[in-house]
């Protein structure tokens, strides 16, 4: 026989658990008095059945809250998953697994790795999870193991559960950061001018890591909310001579900005002195005075003049 393999909904008995209380705690007892008290012939065979009954009943009883899921088994057999929300009572030969469907938060610490042209640099992200399958959480993968080293042989708690889940995904996030990291630069340098690198992918490299990160916990039953890149610097070792470079750049940057400013205006300064005619200016003292000019205009420091008394020749 083919074994269930995905999640389905549990269709065995569930009663309303006020309604099962109620016999319990009213029903088998007054039963219990009414044969003590009349049927005496019968009493010593019915009490303890009834007594037995009372006690059998008591592992039934659980209350679920919303987003909550308790997986059903029976003697290894996996029944279904109950999802509804409320007190209810079950047969109580079933083992009733307790998980969270509520979403949960993932802060995975920052990890070195190599961008796509060998620069050692740190990369962290968090991600949002949650349960989408509890067939597949509960035994595509060995999380009741991993709950059990979490409780010291204890009997294992919905929150070690858990814990164990995500466990799970942290290290499949690592494995999931480092593949992505190494396909791009962190920054644009001159053998990759204009492609997509970890700085400036944004939405683009997050949903890479979205995609990832999904199929790679699928068969575990797991689905990403959401997946940000919340750290990005280069490992400590290339820092500073990064630093500098980037600082170079930027500087070579400001230079063009400046240079072109200044010749726009010496261009502009010698267009007007032309079309208002104020002065007649040869090649030789126009090259003069662009010069002068673009020394002023792309100087660090103010400029200090120098009052000619002669001519401008001498």
């Amino acid at each position: 026989m083919r074994m269930k393999t995905n999640e389905m909904k549990y269709e065995g008995l569930a009663l309303n658990g006020f309604l099962a209380l109620f016999f319990q705690v009213v029903v088998i007892p007054f039963l219990v008095i009414f044969f003590l008290a009349t049927v005496k012939v019968l009493a010593w065979l019915v009490v303890p059945l009834l007594f037995t009954l009372f006690v059998l009943m008591v592992p039934g009883y659980f209350s679920q809250e919303p987003n909550e899921a308790r997986v059903m088994i029976f003697f290894g057999k996996y029944k279904g998953t109950f999802c509804q929300t409320g007190f209810y009572w079950v047969n109580p030969f079933l083992t009733k697994k307790k998980l969270s469907l509520r979403a949960r938060n993932l802060d995975v610490e920052p990890i070195k790795v190599n961008d796509k042209i060998g620069n050692p640099i740190l990369i962290g992200l968090v991600l949002v999870w949650k349960l989408k399958d509890t067939y597949k959480a509960m035994f595509e993968i060995d999380a009741q193991t991993m709950a059990d080293g979490r409780g010291a042989g204890l009997a294992v708690s919905v929150a070690s559960r858990m814990n164990a889940f995500e466990d799970f995904v942290r290290v499949q996030s690592d494995a999931a950061l480092r593949q992505v990291a190494g396909q791009y630069a962190y920054d644009d340098n001159e053998h990759d001018t204009g492609g997509l690198t970890l700085r400036s992918g944004g939405e683009e490299i997050n949903e890479q890591l979205e995609r990832q990160l999904n199929e790679r916990l699928a068969m575990a039953g797991m689905e990403i909310v959401e997946a940000r890149i919340n750290y990005l610097a280069y490992a400590p070792e290339i820092a500073a001579v990064m630093l500098r470079r980037q600082q170079a750049t930027a500087i070579i940057s400001a230079r063009e900005k400046i240079v072109e400013g200044a010749v726009s205006m010496v261009k502009m300064a010698l267009d007007k002195l032309r079309e208002d005619d104020i002065v007649e200016l040869d090649e030789e003292k126009k090259a003069a005075m662009v010069s002068n000019l673009l020394v002023v205009l792309c100087a660090d420091e103010p400029a200090q003049p120098v009052v000619n008394s002669g001519t401008l020749n001498h």
